[in-house]
């Protein structure tokens, strides 16, 4: 069976705007049917074909990391920002402070590794520092047609400022990253950055991980029968690089720091 390599991308926001819901969106090619607030970290894996259609074709597996988005549990949800390899920042577009506090949640990444807590971000520190590349995604967008009056919404300043492309997408609709759409065009050429900068750009050590070095690149069996829409169970121990199985159905699985004791309340997120 063959080797299949992965890259982690981190999906980051406040509560509610809809991040769960993307990821699902994303992987399944199916709006979720009822979407609850994370707890720590949900994981979820699809499959990606890099550079589809050219010489350089090659599969990939994309974790895709939802962090869960309530403030109570800042100061633990770092231990998710390992050995990241591309970032998503998702905002609700009907709410404003949503889309302001995607330089928190930048910031936040950003600044772990030197262990600062400055919520402030700042783009010309980030462009000479990294290049980990950055998606943002607006959600809700149909609500935003409704109230503009069917006009399209605003760009993003953070992503002109990250240099990022950015989606807006309802996701509750099972098109929304159909083949072909512009969504589709730029999550795919997200995806190629990412696989990009982390394997074909000579640097192969994950931005936020000083100790990549000690560990090679994990690698995962490929199954000789694949669904590229299965899930897989997610391992609790974060060091360890999961052994994926396939699942006869879908199977969210959700991650603890070990630190924290959780109230769970439902909330969409």
């Amino acid at each position: 069976m063959a080797a299949i390599d992965k890259v982690k991308v981190l999906l980051v926001g406040d509560s509610g705007v809809g991040k769960s819901s993307l990821t699902h969106l994303v992987c399944h090619n199916e709006p979720i049917s009822n979407p609850s607030w994370t707890v720590g970290c949900s994981l979820e894996v699809k499959l990606h074909e890099y550079e589809e259609g050219t010489p350089k074709q090659k599969t990939y597996f994309i974790e895709l990391w939802d962090v869960g988005g309530s403030s109570s549990h800042q100061n633990a949800r770092g231990v998710f920002y390992n050995s990241v390899h591309g970032i998503i920042l998702v905002h609700d577009l009907t709410n404003r402070k949503s889309h302001q506090n995607l330089q928190k949640w930048l910031a936040e990444i950003l600044n772990r590794e030197g262990g600062s807590k400055k919520e402030d971000f700042d783009p010309e520190h980030f462009v000479g520092s990294t290049q980990i590349p950055i998606l943002v995604v607006g959600t809700k967008s149909d609500l935003v047609a409704q109230i503009r009056n069917n006009n399209q919404p605003r760009s993003s300043f953070i992503a002109e400022e990250c240099g990022a492309d950015e989606i807006f997408v309802d996701c509750r609709q099972r098109r929304a990253f159909a083949a072909g759409t512009t969504n589709a065009v730029r999550l795919s050429r997200f995806f190629d950055k990412v696989i990009k900068l982390r394997y074909h750009s000579g640097n192969s050590l994950g931005p936020f991980s000083p100790n990549a070095r000690r560990n090679p690149a994990s690698t995962y069996s490929s199954p000789s029968s694949y669904n590229s829409n299965s899930t897989y169970n997610s391992p609790v121990a974060y060091n360890s690089p999961p052994s994926y199985q396939p699942t006869s159905g879908y199977h969210q699985s959700t991650v603890y720091p070990s630190s924290l004791s959780y109230n769970k309340s439902h909330h969409n997120d």
